[in-house]
């Protein structure tokens, strides 16, 4: 029952965005709503608590795109060349837990006959680690890179986030979308960017943007505690996550000395330096210990 309670508000969250709703009505109770499984002094808190941050999204429009990051030079696509490798995991890998999803009746019905497993660490085949943010750190700071216009697409979609680790460039659109029809809300933790905390209303489009390098920002849905994702945030286009292989590939880089970094939500972060030269392709591997 709270759950539908929280739908009603998020719909009329939906039509105060638009002006049609007096925002005051998203926590007026009915008599029936007040004699229910929420007790009457502890459903206005958990409204407040759950849609003020929403309400505070309404009207929100996206950041100003730069033109692009960095002074400098160009890179010359004729020179340029390309770094690509795997990472893995050394040890045996941690036991992957099943999410529960009970508390919310959608997700249940979106994830029928099979048990949500938890995307802390997936590692497959030999070792193969997925979802790690690989990213030049360092070698960069003679060029300048457009800021791309089309956005990086957020989703939140069978009761979970996805992608779960991406990476986007400063000043580049993030669209945030619910495609549940359960009300999401879209928390994003950051140290040096702004921190935002948004209502994502079922079939609802947000955009939102970056304004500073941050390797990583944390994405939480706090209705719905196991949806979580990381973004890594870079000021040029130098940057993959490793598919079900481990494997990942960077292209387009031009001649140069650099810090490549790796980011693991679990095992933390591993760095090497390589050179690349006019048209060079180079591999490099990473390896985390299991814990």
């Amino acid at each position: 029952m709270g759950m539908g309670l929280l739908k009603q508000r998020g719909q009329a969250l939906k039509s105060a965005c638009l002006g049609s709703t007096s925002p005051r009505l998203l926590f007026h109770w009915s008599d029936d709503q007040r004699s229910s499984a929420f007790p009457r002094r502890v459903a206005p808190v958990i409204a407040l608590l759950v849609l003020l941050p929403m309400l505070a999204a309404c009207g929100h429009s996206a950041d100003r795109i730069p033109p692009a990051t960095g002074t400098g030079k160009r890179v010359d696509p004729a020179t340029a060349g390309t770094i690509a490798g795997r990472v893995v995991l050394s040890g045996a890998p941690p036991r992957t837990s099943n999410v529960k999803m009970s508390a919310d009746a959608f997700c249940e019905r979106a994830n029928p006959g099979q048990a949500a497993s938890d995307e802390t660490a997936i590692v497959g085949a030999d070792g193969a680690l997925q979802n790690v943010f690989v990213y030049v750190k360092d070698g960069l700071s003679a060029y300048r890179f457009d800021t791309p216009r089309q956005p990086v697409r957020f989703e939140q979609k069978g009761c979970r986030f996805g992608p779960h680790v991406f990476g986007m460039q400063v000043g580049q659109p993030l669209e945030l979308v619910n495609q549940d029809e359960t009300l999401h809300n879209v928390h994003a933790i950051a140290r040096v960017n702004e921190e935002f905390n948004v209502g994502a209303v079922e079939h609802q489009s947000i955009t939102r943007t970056f304004a500073a390098p941050e390797v990583m920002i944390t994405f939480k849905c706090d209705v719905h505690s196991w949806m979580t994702a990381y973004a890594g945030v870079v000021p040029h286009p130098y940057f993959a996550v490793t598919a079900a292989d481990g494997r990942f590939e960077m292209k387009g880089l031009p001649p140069g000395d650099y810090l490549i970094e790796a980011w693991h939500e679990k095992f933390g972060t591993r760095t090497e330096r390589i050179r690349i030269g006019p048209k060079e392709n180079k591999a490099i591997a990473f390896t985390f210990t299991a814990r």
